[in-house]
């Protein structure tokens, strides 16, 4: 049987943790079942126990109590419940003005479309050359009549972290709430999240080991009251009537234990991951014909991601579809989001860096975790010089 290709597409969705498919097993045997909101049995009050567990185990990660989270189906639907489930509120209030970036996920940037043709006002920050806002950006774009500021927590696609805590701390004393898309750093950078001026968090639970189709919004009390949020579906009035529908207790009891098992284990990922690209770097440094170009700063973003693009030989690069299918026998990587790397658009987030078109369809995306193997590096040597 021939070697499988090393996993370098993490970022898109990580490897389940073992401590996440230990406490699935159970619920997917048989030996435990359940409705949680089948309270007048024991089933039902064991399946929501261990809901109840898991909301710890997740709110742990972001200094927050079990009540504070709502869990949904992942990330996306985390940040649609926050941005379309205030704008109620905000026509109320007459607050219908938002500020984000233009390096959000879809899942941002979708629903700002969707408030816009609602008469909202939607202000996108760009980015720096390397992919990073600049806090005084999106704290100077902030009126009195902006309901909300929504801002990554770490780049998708670039692995950038983002100025969280700057911008949190610009807000103090106003009323804006403060949105973050979690789903790449949670786990991982754990600060920005704890800081007490983020009011919304969106995180999905593939993208730190526990299972896809699953995920939450932790909600964060501000002098005692949680952020105006309406619902945005109906149907059951579960999750304190925020997000109807049976939850999938399986599901959830490995996000939970993927949350635990990852806090607990976090200074031991990032390390790994820190080694891990620096031989990655040099690595490639070798095996490139041309070399290649950067399209972040490592020393601004999670260790386990890189985002290049290869030179070619008369002064371009090489497209990044055909490295990739070059490598596809070496490593399984992506050239964007995965949510949008099927699409014929260059990158979002990469145009909106500045960076020249044909650079931008050169990228491509490697993003390891804490156990990803060395690549076969001579194989790739051979693929690469296939190309120039």
């Amino acid at each position: 049987m021939s070697q499988r290709p090393t996993y370098l597409d993490c970022n898109a969705t990580a490897p389940l943790h073992p401590a996440a498919r230990e406490a699935m097993l159970p619920w997917l045997s048989g030996d435990l079942l359940g409705n949680p909101g089948s309270r007048t049995h024991a089933y039902g009050n064991e399946a929501l126990k261990a809901v109840n567990r898991a909301r710890e185990q997740v709110c742990a990660v972001a200094g927050l109590s079990a009540p504070s989270v709502v869990f949904t189906s992942g990330a996306t639907e985390a940040s649609n419940v926050a941005l379309l489930g205030l704008a109620p509120f905000g026509e109320r209030a007459h607050r219908r003005h938002i500020v984000s970036t233009a390096i959000e996920h879809k899942a941002t940037l979708e629903p700002l479309n969707k408030l816009a043709s609602r008469g909202f006002e939607v202000t996108l920050v760009p980015p720096g050359k390397l992919g990073r806002i600049d806090a005084a950006e999106v704290l100077a774009a902030v009126r009195d009549d902006t309901l909300l500021v929504s801002v990554m927590h770490v780049n998708n696609e670039t692995g950038m972290v983002q100025p969280v805590i700057e911008v949190a701390e610009g807000l103090a004393g106003r009323p804006t709430f403060l949105h973050v898309d979690a789903s790449q750093g949670f786990c991982k950078d754990l600060p920005p999240l704890r800081n007490e001026r983020v009011d919304l968090i969106s995180v999905s639970g593939h993208k730190f080991g526990g299972p896809m189709g699953v995920g939450a919004l932790l909600v964060r009390k501000r002098q005692f009251r949680l952020p105006p949020l309406e619902p945005i579906a109906f149907g059951g009035g579960q999750e304190r009537g925020l997000r109807p529908g049976t939850l999938p207790t399986m599901l959830v009891v490995g996000m939970g234990a993927a949350a635990a098992a990852m806090l607990q284990g976090r200074d031991a990922w990032w390390s790994n991951c820190v080694a891990y690209r620096a031989d990655l770097l040099n690595d490639l440094a070798a095996a490139a014909p041309y070399g290649f170009d950067l399209n972040m700063d490592p020393t601004c973003a999670l260790p386990n991601c890189l985002n290049l693009s290869f030179r070619s030989g008369d002064g371009g690069w090489l497209d990044s579809e055909a490295v990739l299918l070059s490598l596809k026998d070496v490593l399984a990587a992506s050239n964007g989001s995965a949510c949008t790397s099927a699409g014929i658009e260059p990158s979002h987030v990469l145009i909106a860096q500045g960076l020249p078109t044909e650079r931008v369809r050169a990228a491509i995306r490697l993003s390891s975790c804490e156990t990803t193997p060395r690549i076969d590096w001579e194989r790739a040597k051979v693929a690469l010089s296939r190309l120039v």
